[in-house]
């Protein structure tokens, strides 16, 4: 059975921006539970944020995939969308923060969903145009597994860069 793709990336980003929504407050909702600090946001450092756009994409896409796997570029063009998205939270957060100074949450709130649309919207357009055409899938997947240790592990183990800094605590990494 022949799935739209179209229907596919909207519903993916319908369950991205939810599961973001839900993954901002699940930890705190759950009294800071640990084992659902891997993937929700466990501050509200951009590198949190960051998560609560990833573990949506990525787990939306490995049930894509069942739609979606004939399509040898499936993880080449899901890995180029997921980077987009997570490249354009901190991207648009820091530009705005720099010519307005403090962001509203309203503002932080639209960069998340624009970048969730955008990521999705390059998708789509890649998935139309059937691009990349040559890549390596199992490569590509390994990129993202490699992307998901690392949102873990750096909930942890936080470095004490300006991307991991809670703005409202001034701490890094786990409450």
């Amino acid at each position: 059975m022949k799935h739209s793709v179209t229907k596919l990336q909207i519903i993916g980003f319908s369950v991205t921006a939810l599961g973001g929504v839900l993954l901002h407050f699940l930890y705190d909702l759950t009294g800071n539970n640990i084992l659902i600090s891997v993937v929700s946001a466990v501050n509200e450092s951009t590198w949190e944020h960051m998560k609560l756009l990833f573990f949506p994409m990525f787990i939306f896409a490995l049930t894509e995939y069942s739609f979606l796997k004939e399509r040898k570029n499936f993880w080449c063009i899901k890995l180029i969308g997921i980077l987009a998205g997570l490249v354009l939270i901190p991207v648009l957060f820091y530009t705005y923060n720099g010519v307005f100074g403090k962001s509203p949450d309203f503002v932080n709130i639209a960069i998340f969903f624009v970048s969730a649309f955008a990521a999705y919207l390059l998708e789509w357009r890649l998935f139309k145009k059937n691009v990349p055409k040559k890549c390596s899938s199992a490569l590509s997947f390994a990129i993202l597994c490699i992307i998901a240790f690392a949102f873990i592990l750096f909930t942890f183990v936080t470095p004490e860069i300006p991307l991991f800094k809670d703005p409202i605590t001034s701490l890094y990494g786990i409450k």
